[in-house]
């Protein structure tokens, strides 16, 4: 538990209502950022040489904060956030919110976006007044962008207030991701509507997304690092980024496979691509991700699930799950979790 007066004052700022605001790098104690590794240079997601290994894509992709997470406690009432960005993705069916904002959670209820500015280039600063009548101690959780970088990041709390280290998981071993832009997160109006985020919250665990946008191709050097995790359960999604079905087709059972030897009681969930109206080729590539689930059951494996994508968003409303037929919206990402929250509700430990 801290204090204003246990820190450097060079620390304390002014904020807009002239009260006097006190600064935290949110990478020292007691805050704690989960889903990313940290250097000097900043936030990303897997080790520098891993990412350059498995292609250019990934290797840029590494540095935006899907999945970051900073959590932490506090009776503050308002809670001030200034990041310094690495860079700002921008596209034309994506929020700036979900692209570049931070979602702020108090004991697991929303309570607002740190909403970046329209011209947005490296450093911006954002509040939000949460409320607190009762003054007691309440779980912080600040979902990071989905699809910029963040190179440093600072908390400001009013002068005078009590904070500390938030409470643990429930699930501390991580359920580990792998997939397409859908598995990072495009293209949900906010970072804690990505399904993996949902579900985080949900469940009460801890996760690490790995998905990279067009850039997951089911390599190698992918599955031995995931093989090599301590995790929970893991979910094997990238069909949408095989180039086509015969790279899926070669490329899915071997990944698996190394995923499996390392790990062989591990939950692993094999899902495809959210597609309510599905083609041919999407037909053809749920096939070819079934088929490595059916062929691990009928070698005795009696840990592995499969997930249908066709299915997963007639949960609520169909087509109206997308913004571009492809990559889901709000209510996409809401179908997918509760997809895979019954899986995962089975899996992992109690």
């Amino acid at each position: 538990m801290g204090r204003e007066s246990n820190h450097d004052k060079s620390y304390i700022a002014t904020a807009a209502d002239n009260e006097q605001t006190v600064y935290f790098d949110v990478s020292q104690p007691p805050f704690t950022v989960h889903g990313l590794l940290h250097d000097e240079s900043g936030y990303y997601r897997l080790p520098y040489d891993v990412a350059a290994a498995a292609n250019d894509g990934v290797k840029g992709l590494n540095l935006n904060t899907a999945g970051g997470r900073l959590r932490f406690r506090t009776n503050a009432d308002r809670i001030v956030l200034q990041a310094k960005m690495r860079g700002i993705t921008r596209m034309q069916h994506f929020a700036l919110t979900g692209s570049a904002g931070f979602d702020l959670y108090s004991d697991n209820i929303y309570r607002g976006t740190f909403i970046p500015p329209a011209d947005l280039e490296t450093v911006w600063t954002s509040e939000l007044f949460i409320g607190n009548s009762d003054g007691g101690m309440h779980e912080i959780t600040v979902h990071f962008p989905l699809y910029s970088g963040v190179t440093a990041l600072e908390v400001g709390l009013p002068a005078g207030s009590e904070f500390g280290r938030a409470s643990e998981y429930r699930i501390q071993a991580p359920v580990v991701y792998y997939g397409s832009s859908i598995t990072q997160g495009g293209c949900a109006s906010r970072p804690g509507n990505a399904y993996d985020n949902i579900l985080s919250r949900l469940l009460s665990c801890e996760h690490i997304n790995l998905g990279f946008s067009g850039s997951a191709m089911g390599e190698t050097c992918m599955a031995e690092y995931i093989a090599g995790l301590k995790m929970s359960a893991f979910v094997l999604d990238y069909d949408h980024n095989s180039p086509t079905p015969e790279h899926l087709a070669q490329t899915h059972a071997p990944f698996f496979s190394m995923v499996r030897k390392s790990n062989p009681a591990l939950p692993v969930i094999l899902m495809t691509r959210p597609q309510p109206n599905p083609d041919k080729d999407d037909l053809i590539r749920r096939d070819i991700v079934r088929h490595t689930w059916e062929n691990a059951v009928k070698n005795g494996d009696r840990n592995v699930y499969f997930i249908d994508g066709t299915q997963m968003l007639l949960t609520f409303g169909g087509d109206s799950g997308t913004v571009d037929n492809t990559h889901p919206n709000d209510l996409g990402f809401y179908c997918m979790a509760k997809a895979l929250e019954t899986v995962l509700k089975a899996v992992l430990p109690e």
